[in-house]
C-alpha cells in the first residue's frame, strides 16, 4: 500500500502544497537538500522512494545502519563522474541519519555545499540533538507530523478495498475502524500492520467482517511512541512537569502513564518530581518535598510495577499543591550576585573565633546570641556590608507562604532594626 504518486500520500499537506520545497523536489524541480524529521510511520521512506522516480536525477540510497565513511565517499566519487559525463545530479537518501557519527556526517559537507549531490536525510530524532551543526545549516529541515485520525481512516479504507491491499475480502465495522485508528496513534505503518493482523484472523475462521473483538485479538495494546534517548523522552517529561506546574493532575497522570508504559526509568521520573517539589511548589507546601523524596525512596526499595503507585501519589500531590517558584528565584538571584562579585567580607562578629589570636583580629567580638532574648530574634548585621538590606527570598501569597510572607517581614524588621 506504499503510495506510488504524490497524490496518494496521506497526510503532510503542509509540506505538499503547490510550490512547497518538498513538492518541487518530488516533481523533479527542487534544488535544496532536505532533512525529513518526524515520528515513525509518517511517510519519510515513502517520500524518499518517490524521489527515486522524480525527474532525471540518479537516486542512491544509503542506510546509516550499514554504511560508513568509505561508502559515503564512494557515492561522492560516482556522483562526480555522473555529473561530469552525463550532467545528471545524484539524489542521495540516507535513512536514520542520526546514527551516523560526527565523522560520517562531516564527510557529507563538501558534496552538499557544492551541490554535487542533493541530500535527502531522514531521522526520527530531533536534528538539533542528533545532526552536527555544519550539516544541519546546509539542509532545509522539514518536519513530518503524525497522521490525523481522518488520514488514518482513509488509509485503512483504501487498504481494505484496494487490490494491492485486502481487495475487499473483508469489511470493517465502524467500531473496529475507530479502534484501529486509536491504536495506530498517527502511525500509518502501525495502522496497516494491525489491519492485516486482524484480517488474517477473521479470514482464518471463515469470516468477512472485522469487528472490535477481532482487533483486540490481533493487537493487545497500542505501541507507545517513545524513545528514551530521543525527542519523545524530552517532550513527554517536559509536558509532565508543565502539567504539574499548571495544576492539572489529569494531564500529569496521562504523561506519567505514557512514560511508565513505554518503559521509562522510574528513577528518572522520581528525580524530576524531587526537583519539581522545590522548584515549583517550595514552601507553599513544605510537605511536597517530603512526598517526592519518599516516592524516590519507594522506587529504589520496591521497583516496578508497584512503584507506580508512589509515583502517582507524588504526582497528584504536587499537581494539586499550591505553587510557588520563590525557592528557585531566591537562590538564583543570590548566586547571580555572587558570580558578579557581590561577596564582601564576612562581618567580623560572625567570623570563627575559637582559636588563639582570633580576638586580636576582632573575630567573633560583639556577636549577640539570639537565644538570650525572649523572642529568639534580635537586631544584628548578618550579610556583608554591600548586601545589607538586600532581599532574595520573596514568598508568594499561595499556601503556606502566605503565612511566611508576614513572618518574614517581621523578622527583617527586627534583624535590621526597622
Amino acid at each position: 500500500m506504499r503510495p506510488r504518486t504524490i497524490d496518494e500520500i496521506v497526510g503532510q499537506a503542509h509540506l505538499l502544497r503547490p510550490g512547497a520545497p518538498l513538492r518541487r523536489l518530488l516533481e523533479g524541480a527542487g534544488a535544496a537538500s532536505v532533512l525529513l524529521y518526524g515520528p515513525p510511520g509518517t511517510g519519510k521512506t515513502t517520500i524518499a522512494r518517490l524521489l527515486a522516480t522524480a525527474g532525471t536525477r540518479q537516486f542512491v540510497a544509503l542506510s546509516a545502519l550499514s554504511s560508513g565513511v568509505k561508502e559515503v565517499r564512494d557515492v561522492m566519487v560516482e556522483a562526480r563522474r555522473r555529473l561530469d559525463r552525463q550532467q545528471r545530479q545524484t539524489v542521495l537518501f540516507i535513512d536514520e541519519v542520526h546514527r551516523f557519527s560526527k565523522t560520517q556526517q562531516d564527510a557529507l559537507l563538501g558534496a552538499v555545499e557544492d551541490r554535487l549531490v542533493l541530500l535527502v536525510a531522514a531521522t526520527t530524532e530531533n536534528p538539533s540533538f542528533s545532526v552536527v551543526t555544519p550539516l544541519l545549516s546546509r539542509l532545509l529541515v522539514l518536519q513530518l507530523r503524525s497522521l490525523g485520525d481522518a488520514d488514518v481512516r482513509d488509509l485503512l479504507r483504501r487498504a481494505a478495498a484496494d487490490p494491492r491491499g485486502l481487495g475487499g475480502a473483508v469489511t470493517l465495522s465502524v467500531e473496529a475502524e475507530a479502534a484501529l485508528v486509536r491504536l495506530a496513534a498517527g502511525d500509518a505503518r502501525s495502522a496497516l500492520t494491525a489491519l492485516e493482523a486482524a484480517a488474517d484472523g477473521v479470514l482464518a475462521t471463515g469470516g468477512t467482517e472485522i469487528d472490535v473483538p477481532a482487533v483486540e485479538r490481533a493487537v493487545a495494546e497500542t505501541t507507545v511512541r517513545y524513545d528514551r534517548q530521543g525527542d519523545q523522552h524530552y517532550d513527554v517529561i517536559s509536558a509532565f512537569i508543565k502539567s504539574i506546574r499548571g495544576s492539572d493532575p489529569d494531564a500529569a497522570l496521562h504523561y506519567l502513564a505514557r512514560m511508565l508504559v513505554a518503559g521509562e526509568d522510574p528513577r528518572f521520573v522520581a528525580r524530576r518530581l524531587v526537583v519539581h517539589a522545590s522548584e515549583d511548589v517550595g514552601l507553599a507546601d513544605p510537605t511536597a518535598l517530603h512526598t517526592a523524596v519518599a516516592a524516590a525512596q519507594a522506587v529504589q526499595l520496591i521497583g516496578m510495577p508497584e512503584a507506580r503507585l508512589a509515583l502517582t501519589q507524588a504526582t497528584l500531590h504536587l499537581a494539586m499543591a499550591p505553587k510557588s517558584n520563590a525557592v528557585i528565584e531566591s537562590i538564583d538571584a543570590a548566586m547571580s550576585d555572587v558570580r558578579r562579585g557581590a561577596v564582601g567580607d564576612v562581618p567580623a562578629h560572625l567570623r570563627y573565633g575559637r582559636y588563639k589570636g582570633a580576638a586580636e583580629l576582632g573575630n567573633a567580638i560583639g556577636y549577640r546570641y539570639p537565644h538570650k532574648v525572649p523572642d529568639g530574634v534580635l537586631e544584628q548585621q548578618y550579610p556583608p556590608d554591600g548586601l545589607v538590606g538586600k532581599n532574595y527570598y520573596h514568598p508568594s501569597r499561595h499556601g503556606g507562604e502566605r503565612t511566611l510572607r508576614d513572618r518574614l517581614a517581621d523578622l527583617r524588621r527586627v534583624i535590621r532594626g526597622g
